[in-house]
């Protein structure tokens, strides 16, 4: 006769760190907590189970020894998780994140247009299209090496993914504010240099060249001007040109 068995649970103790809290349900942030399993789960899979991301983990130490995102739970571990330490010098411990991209690029998801277009006016290249899949945009990451920019989470947990970045905050402003100061691009705003609409290089342009496109009042007013290299969208310094300018210096002082 056959005897049917129970599986054995197991259980680790993990403590998330700094940002990471964000992923977490309040009850949990900034504490240890027991997570129960069967088997010997991959960390990697365990820590994603509970909802961060890889992509936002730099350092795992288990029982106060670095590991990677292979190692298998057993049962009775004391797991610290670690997002991108600055701070501090982990040489000698195991990274799990990639050295960050040389050129930093970015592609956004659908749900963050606001963000892409205000990331282009401080010249930043920034691919988004509104009928983006999960799928296309991977690709687009990994063949272009740009770092996805989402607030959907489920994105972040593919493995080929390897740089992203998933938005806390919930209005176009204050995401900008947050890509500034989380990738420290304070010093690589370059105003006015791609388009807002469609991401290409914007260029100087010749007045002459371009009159008959321009608005017989704007004409009349202004004698610099700048066109889209992409899709010929022109550029002069109306009143716009001042709330940028401003957006743009507030950025700085973040």
């Amino acid at each position: 006769m056959n005897t049917l068995h129970t599986p054995i649970q197991h259980a680790a103790q993990f403590r998330f760190y700094e940002e990471l809290n964000d992923f977490l349900p309040v009850e949990l942030r900034k504490k240890s907590f027991p997570v129960t399993f069967t088997g010997n789960p991959a960390i990697k899979d365990t820590i994603e189970a509970i909802g961060v991301p890889h992509t936002e983990i730099d350092l795992i130490l288990v029982n106060s020894k670095s590991v990677t995102f292979d190692y298998q739970l057993k049962g009775g571990e004391h797991v610290s998780v670690y997002p991108v330490i600055e701070s501090l010098d982990i040489t000698p411990l195991q990274h799990l994140r990639p050295k960050p991209l040389r050129n930093t690029k970015f592609i956004a998801d659908v749900n963050l247009g606001g963000l892409a277009r205000k990331l282009r006016l401080c010249g930043f290249d920034t691919l988004y299209e509104n009928n983006y899949s999960d799928e296309e945009i991977i690709r687009l990451s990994r063949d272009e090496k740009r770092i996805i920019l989402t607030r959907d989470r489920g994105i972040l947990k593919h493995n080929t993914v390897t740089h992203g970045y998933w938005v806390r905050k919930h209005t176009p402003q204050h995401q900008l504010q947050e890509i500034i100061g989380y990738f420290q691009l304070h010093s690589s705003i370059a105003p006015f240099t791609r388009c807002s609409s469609c991401n290409g290089l914007i260029l100087l342009a010749d007045k002459a060249a371009i009159l008959d496109q321009l608005p017989e009042k704007t004409a009349n007013n202004f004698d610099s001007f700048k066109k889209c290299r992409d899709c010929g969208k022109i550029y002069w310094q109306g009143s716009h040109f001042i709330k940028i300018r401003k957006m743009i210096n507030d950025l700085r002082l973040i």
